[in-house]
């Protein structure tokens, strides 16, 4: 699913690297749960391994696609296509409605758009992810900007899981949820990514999650294996 080979990344060409790491693979179907302390990079390992950002050395490869051989547009289509993205600042459109919002990657993706039709199509798909998070109906035709931030934590997440890409990377996905739904939503996230036989990486502060994921990777110890590689 994801073949990282030796890799360097900065975010200015003076600077100093931001990560270095060995090389790393993800079989599909895995879940990763990863780790460390703030400011490590584990978000930026996210958006490297969504084609987001680019290494200066290495490759990062999604289904054998090097990110770095396609043009910015091809990127995003190919993102479009095969990952689900929950952001930590959930970027969700403010102007649209909960309902717009979850169906949004089926607008942008043909193949996630068609892996909706058994189900009844986008809307139906996306009304079925947002019962199952647990958001009331009547909040559907709702602007995104008039929810709490717990609730749009799980639109947001409703939103990655359509179409049933191949990867999920989500950052960060229980911060705004309180102890009763932490649980229930990371249950509900680990079962769809099985489902779909989607391979999700998770970052996470809450340790009480680690062990329920298949692999743990510490990211300060993954950066000290891959200094030297």
């Amino acid at each position: 699913m994801i073949d990282i080979e030796p890799l360097r990344f900065a975010w200015n060409s003076s600077g100093p690297y931001t990560l270095k790491l060995g090389r790393l693979n993800l079989a599909a179907g895995q879940t990763v749960f990863l780790h460390g302390p703030s400011g490590c990079g584990k978000s930026t390992l996210l958006g490297l391994m969504a084609g987001v950002h680019l290494p200066q050395q290495g490759r990062v490869s999604l289904l054998g696609q090097n990110w770095a051989a396609l043009k910015p547009g091809q990127r995003d289509a190919f993102r479009a296509d095969h990952v689900g993205l929950i952001f930590q600042q959930f970027n969700l459109l403010p102007y649209l409605s909960v309902l717009d919002n979850v169906t949004l990657p089926c607008r942008f993706s043909a193949l996630r758009h068609g892996r909706c039709q058994p189900s009844g199509g986008p809307e139906a798909a996306a009304q079925n992810w947002l019962q199952r998070m647990g958001l009331p109906e009547a909040l559907w035709a709702r602007r995104a900007d008039a929810l709490s931030v717990g609730q749009q934590q799980r639109v947001a997440a409703a939103r990655a899981l359509m179409g049933q890409p191949e990867l999920i990377l989500a950052d960060e996905p229980t911060s705004a949820l309180d102890a009763v739904l932490r649980d229930g939503f990371m249950d509900l996230l680990l079962q769809a990514a099985q489902d779909a036989g989607s391979t999700l990486v998770c970052v996470s502060h809450d340790a009480q999650q680690a062990s329920r994921f298949a692999v743990q990777w510490s990211l300060p110890d993954l950066q000290k294996a891959g200094a030297d590689a």
